[in-house]
């Protein structure tokens, strides 16, 4: 959940395209690029929220009050590809910060000159300059506005800011795919893997970007530099920590999934949490591999299949015999009993096969 919402808060959601930001043959970020890129990115989303036709007047009024945007990013991998540093490395890391401090910083000076072009979002004005004043002492004291730099904490008591919320690192899934770049904060999958899309059972993709290094370098043809890390070769607490280091510039939340390894198990994956928990950022998903019945993304054009029984998965404790019923099959697909609750039917609820008595959802459609 990338944009946590008060009631009838809109999304309004952008990404800078951090593969352009890169200085390929100096393998550097072209930081002065990012600034004039983000300073663009929140002048146009605040034009949105304006040029918006609303059809409820509760989300008109949200949404002209806070006028919150959620500026994010896809492209990040490309950018330490480019920089020839390894995603989730120490070098890696001190990019992601640097780059991420950047568009912060820029996003916010941005608002603050827009608050004095055009006046603050509605919900930070008072009665009277007392109580504007008063509400503004709040807004630069909240948690994240803290550890801003203290320049701008300043100037948003002098001019206020336009919008209350700046920044978000949304999935990008559609949108990076199309325009061949890592998607959202996520490094590559893989480099070459197979997509289950809405035009097709499993779509083919390949990385651009490996095509481009080889033309420049054919002697890596089948050993490509480490900073060509997957996904799946990064430990889940290089994922983890990646999210945190960039949560510390993100006033809104992050959309980042944290691949783990088949066979991960339960103490692992709370581990994987309280890593998360522990480094600020404001949630976190945990996909252990082939967990699910279909997932978006796979190595193989095959469906993916897992033998383990449920007597290997602990589903039961050990004193249940879950045979004495044999015209009971418990399981995910529709009709069969809940494995979970052990008592409600698995029936087909908002999309999703669902316990009708526990709520849970067993199985869902990709």
């Amino acid at each position: 959940m990338e944009q946590p919402l008060a009631p009838w808060s809109v999304c309004n959601l952008a990404a800078v395209n951090l593969a352009t930001m890169a200085n390929k043959e100096t393998g550097t970020v072209d930081y002065d690029q990012l600034r004039k890129t983000v300073e663009i990115g929140v002048r146009m989303q605040d034009n949105v929220i304006d040029s918006t036709p609303y059809f409820l007047k509760e989300n008109e009024k949200q949404a002209l009050g806070e006028r919150r945007v959620g500026l994010g990013v896809m492209g990040l991998h490309d950018l330490l590809i480019y920089c020839r540093a390894r995603y989730g490395s120490e070098e890696g890391n001190k990019i992601v910060d640097k780059v991420f401090e950047t568009i912060a910083t820029t996003a916010y000076r941005t608002s603050i000159k827009l608050a004095d072009e055009k006046g603050s979002f509605p919900f930070l004005i008072g009665k009277d300059d007392e109580e504007t004043m008063q509400l503004r002492q709040k807004f630069i004291n909240t948690g994240f506005m803290k550890k801003m730099p203290e320049d701008i904490r300043q100037d948003v008591l002098k001019y206020g800011i336009r919008n209350s919320h700046l920044l978000t690192v949304a999935p990008t899934g559609s949108t990076g795919t199309m325009v061949n770049v890592s998607t959202g904060l996520e490094p590559y999958f893989s480099f070459s893997y197979f997509r289950s899309g809405r035009l097709g059972k499993f779509i083919e993709v390949k990385a651009d970007i490996v095509q481009e290094y080889l033309d420049k370098h054919p002697e890596a043809e089948g050993n490509l530099p480490e900073f060509f890390v997957s996904s799946m070769e990064l430990s889940p607490e290089e994922h983890a920590d990646v999210q945190c280091i960039i949560q510390r510039w993100v006033d809104s939340s992050i959309s980042k999934t944290v691949n783990a390894p088949r066979g991960y198990n339960v103490s692992q994956v709370q581990a994987v949490y309280e890593r998360l928990y522990k480094g600020g950022a404001k949630g976190g998903t945990v996909y252990v591999d082939g967990s699910r019945d279909a997932q978006v993304l796979s190595l193989t054009a095959e469906e993916n299949t897992d033998s383990t029984s449920d007597s290997e998965l602990n589903l039961y404790s050990n004193d249940t015999d879950v045979t004495a019923t044999s015209d009971v099959v418990y399981g995910s697909e529709l009709g069969n009993t809940c494995p979970i609750c052990r008592e409600g039917e698995v029936k087909e609820i908002g999309g999703c096969n669902s316990c009708d008595t526990c709520g849970m959802q067993l199985k869902c459609g990709l």
